[in-house]
């Protein structure tokens, strides 16, 4: 029986476990685009040290975890390194965009019954979705 399903349930739980907690610890929104822009436009400098923290944990935390789910999961992703850099770059002109990523509006906005986060949210997936369908099925790049 299927079961990488239950991966993406536990990856959401533990995302929005941390959202709840970078919210009760400090008061704010847990948005992996603004944490990351607040250190590269100079903006959120006042709070470096929390930023640094929260994306150390981001990186460290799968690596701790590694040999304890190391399963062989088959994520489906490209072994082409453009595809994905240019699909990194377009998340990153999106969250421009959109004032925001899918952490910040879909995980923490959602739960707070933001419609601002809720309207975007459902543009993330459609565009997502469509994305899906152009390089996958039109352009056979994937």
């Amino acid at each position: 029986m299927e079961t990488d399903w239950i991966w993406g349930l536990v990856g959401g739980m533990l995302i929005g476990t941390g959202g709840a907690v970078y919210l009760l610890g400090n008061g704010r929104i847990m948005g992996a685009s603004g944490i990351i822009g607040g250190l590269v436009d100079g903006s959120g400098w006042t709070t470096a040290w929390e930023r640094i923290a929260f994306l150390v944990g981001v990186v460290v935390m799968p690596l701790i975890l590694w040999p304890l789910y190391n399963v062989g999961i088959d994520t489906h992703m490209t072994k082409d390194v453009w595809v994905i850099v240019t699909a990194g770059l377009l998340v990153g002109v999106g969250t421009r965009i959109a004032n925001g990523c899918t952490s910040g509006h879909g995980v923490c906005g959602i739960s707070r019954l933001s419609l601002r986060g809720i309207v975007a949210t459902v543009f993330y997936i459609l565009a997502g979705g469509l994305m899906l369908v152009l390089f996958r099925h039109v352009l056979e790049v994937v």
